[in-house]
């Protein structure tokens, strides 16, 4: 599948910046592949906004982002806040559509796989349902360990496509907090998932120089679709 769910342990644990980093990354390298962004579900501004300051994509905003809600709450309270409710049958037909005329999709979930994107569905079951391979951002922080795990479970519980792990520095970490809050070997042995990389943490995580560079320090052989890269 040329589809690509970063999904995360949880709300601020770092995908819209992985997200970021893989499309300066793409578009730096592969220019002759054309990429979408698209974040299904958004409550409040955020995400959409940023994707459409940092790159030039060939989407409308309601493609970028479907199902769009006032609130910065859970996709279902935010909607039913403003009286609607969550339609996901107006999301399939948009991915659908990105997939067929894009070389490369990267799909940015809402909070964690476990986290509601209606009264009855998660995060990780739309995941499952679109068979879409994804990778979980972990945030380097007291706890990951054990958000790493639960999220995992849920991910196989869910049957969803999960091909690694990022781990995410939220805050400024030196090499031995990095292995003293998220240890690799234990983490792996754990999940029996692999971690493809370590984000540092970004003074300015909207410069496209320094998400390419980081981009570039993962390992990506899993993540992207096998195209010509183009080096410089």
């Amino acid at each position: 599948m040329n589809a690509l769910l970063i999904s995360g342990t949880d709300t601020d644990a770092g995908k819209t910046l992985v997200t970021t980093a893989i499309a300066a990354y793409w578009q730096r390298y592969y220019p002759q592949g054309s990429l979408a962004l698209m974040k299904p579900l958004q409550s409040g501004t955020g995400d959409r906004e940023l994707y459409q300051r940092l790159f030039e994509l060939k989407q409308s905003p309601e493609e970028i982002t479907p199902l769009y809600f006032e609130a910065p709450l859970a996709p279902p309270v935010a909607a039913q806040r403003e009286g609607r409710s969550v339609d996901l049958k107006e999301l399939w037909p948009v991915f659908s559509r990105l997939q067929k005329r894009s070389s490369f999709v990267l799909v940015e979930g809402v909070g964690g796989l476990g986290s509601p994107i209606s009264w009855e569905l998660t995060v990780a079951d739309l995941a499952h349902d679109w068979r879409i391979p994804t990778v979980l951002v972990v945030p380097v922080r007291l706890g990951a360990i054990a958000a790493a795990v639960a999220n995992v479970a849920l991910a196989r519980q869910s049957a969803v496509p999960l091909l690694g792990i990022i781990l995410n520095c939220v805050h400024p970490c030196s090499e031995s907090e990095v292995a003293d809050l998220t240890p690799i070997d234990l983490i792996e042995s754990l999940t029996q998932t692999r971690i493809l990389g370590t984000i540092p943490f970004l003074e300015d995580s909207q410069n496209l120089d320094q998400l390419v560079q980081v981009a570039s320090n993962l390992d990506l052989e899993l993540l992207l679709p096998r195209l010509p890269r183009v080096n410089y």
